[in-house]
């Protein structure tokens, strides 16, 4: 968060408050213009199977968001700041480098992706833009962070936390195969800490009539703060509303945000007239004494004692914080691009857990298809989402009712991600679309363990 300018648990809400939630923030979003952790114990005893069915349109719950694979990207910032002179601020390589990682992931999860240079203190900076295909090219819903650093430190919670938690949002929207029915595109900024440059050059640099497509710019400046506390912007009533409700869902008390006032990209977007809100968990503020008893931490402490200073490393992340504000983006993200399934049909799901044993016999999850007429469809989706601490030990086919199995995913030993939270088409034309479908699973390897968390057809 800059300074420069004016005074602008790991916790996976339960699927049946998400449906809720996504529901009344996509009418609230619509009224507006706008519609819309780790994981709990590795082994996780099985329950009875169940079946649920519901229309596409009521399934499209917003992802969990692996605490893991964000605090992984915030490994790799402060790899690349000890690299480079202990940073990654403007017009310094580390910067640059920063840049590269994070496109490097979103090109490789199919993104468009476009890297915008200004100059700033005589130092060419990067903003970099990616757009997710499809959705209504008129209506966009952007999400955005800085990714520069002070040159005083490593800049972890300010802002590689935001920009983490963005950029893992923008990889589970393509581990999802989303198609939301607004436009998605999500933003970097270079220069903030001098005073948003890098959020400046880009929006004074879009046509007028560009500008009036985005819906709305959400903002993520500084969401693991090691004392946090859990504030919302107040900027836009339909947006605000969708952050309340998620935490209220959690059970997590929020207050409004005013310390970064001005302070954060959010202000180049809102004094160009676009809808704004976003998450922040304080900077060099104080707690106060009914704020720590509201949200635990220490009263009298700032909620970052290490803001803008060399001491905001990896070790200066709350990961409750960081969980609870990511999941959130991916919510709002969710809601405000009022999204469905990603394909039209009737959904039949299981989000029954089901311990996968470690490197011993395959075990299945049964769903239950009724209903429907004649085969499956060419291009039937199976939705996974698999807790497991090495993916790449797993086996997982689906199995049709007659018993053909049909490959989704080999193991591999080159594979070191955990989980395994995707979306596989498979053209099963040829079986009755009727009848018990499994997902089966196998961990072939030792020492790492898991569960199936849920999985779902879709046809």
């Amino acid at each position: 968060m800059s300074s420069n300018t004016p005074r602008t648990e790991r916790t996976t809400a339960r699927r049946s408050w998400i449906r809720r939630a996504a529901t009344a923030a996509a009418a609230a979003g619509a009224a507006a213009g706008l519609v819309a952790s780790a994981p709990g114990a590795a082994a996780a005893p099985p329950s009875p199977p169940a079946t649920v069915t519901s229309p596409a349109v009521a399934a499209a719950d917003a992802p969990d968001i692996p605490i893991a694979n964000v605090k992984a990207h915030l490994t790799q910032l402060q790899s690349i700041a000890t690299a480079n002179s202990g940073n990654r601020a403007h017009g310094r390589p580390g910067y640059k480098a920063s840049i590269d990682y994070v496109k490097a992931k979103l090109d490789a999860a199919g993104f468009s992706t476009s890297v915008q240079q200004f100059t700033s203190s005589g130092s060419t900076g990067y903003n970099l833009i990616a757009d997710w295909p499809g959705g209504d090219p008129d209506q966009v819903v952007m999400a955005g962070a800085h990714l520069d650093s002070v040159t005083s430190g490593a800049g972890i919670n300010d802002n590689g936390s935001g920009s983490a938690g963005v950029l893992e949002t923008a990889l589970a929207v393509s581990r999802a195969g989303l198609q939301p029915a607004k436009h998605l595109r999500f933003g970097w900024w270079g220069a903030e800490e001098l005073g948003l440059i890098g959020s400046k050059h880009y929006v004074n640099n879009l046509p007028s009539a560009e500008r009036s497509k985005i819906s709305g710019y959400l903002n993520f400046d500084m969401i693991g703060s090691p004392n946090p506390g859990y504030f919302v912007y107040d900027d836009d009533p339909q947006i605000e509303s969708v952050f309340k409700d998620y935490f209220t869902g959690l059970g997590v008390a929020t207050e409004i945000e005013t310390e970064g006032d001005g302070r954060s990209d959010h202000a180049s977007f809102k004094n160009a007239g676009i809808r704004v809100g976003g998450l922040f968990t304080g900077a060099s503020r104080t707690k106060s004494s009914a704020q720590a008893q509201k949200w635990g931490g220490t009263a009298g402490q700032a909620f970052d004692r290490c803001y803008h200073s060399s001491c905001d490393t990896t070790s200066n992340i709350n990961d409750t914080a960081l969980d609870r504000n990511s999941d959130a983006i991916a919510h709002a993200v969710w809601a405000l691009s009022a999204t469905g399934s990603t394909q039209p049909g009737t959904v039949f799901e299981n989000a029954a857990d089901v311990s996968v044993p470690d490197n011993g016999a395959a075990v299945t999850s049964p769903v239950e298809v009724t209903g429907r007429t004649g085969n499956a469809p060419s291009a039937l989706k199976a939705a996974v989402d698999i807790k497991h601490s090495w993916r790449g030990d797993l086996v997982v086919d689906l199995l049709a009712p007659d018993g053909t199995a049909y490959r989704l995913k080999s193991s591999s030993g080159s594979d070191s991600a955990d989980n395994v939270i995707a979306t596989y088409t498979v053209n099963a034309s040829g079986e009755a679309a009727n009848g018990t479908w499994k997902l089966r699973v196998q961990d072939v390897a030792a020492q790492d363990t898991g569960y199936i968390d849920s999985w779902k057809l879709t046809f």
